[in-house]
């Protein structure tokens, strides 16, 4: 499946113990990404909503599409502006 067929959750660090990573693409605390603050973190699937959420055991701070979620992570919270330094010709 492509990218786009795919849900993505934003979801507090505090709810990590919760999360049954067989439901979900990530296979582990370790594969999450996480924001800059370490405050928050991305999960996604594919069709199914994982029980976890259905059931209320997690409440997602977002619910996103891909294009949403591309979004999200290039803002200041996910992602660092990197400086390229291009040194001039002689």
């Amino acid at each position: 499946m492509k990218d786009n067929d795919k849900t993505y959750a934003i979801i507090s660090v505090k709810d990590i113990e919760k999360i049954d990573f067989t439901q979900i693409q990530e296979t582990s605390s370790k594969t999450i990404r996480l924001s800059l603050d370490n405050s928050k973190f991305v999960i996604k699937w594919q069709k199914q909503e994982p029980t976890f959420i259905s059931d209320g055991s997690v409440k997602p701070l977002q619910v996103l599409s891909h294009a949403e979620c591309l979004e999200l992570m290039s803002t200041s919270d996910w992602s660092k502006e990197i400086e390229i330094k291009v040194e001039a010709k002689k």
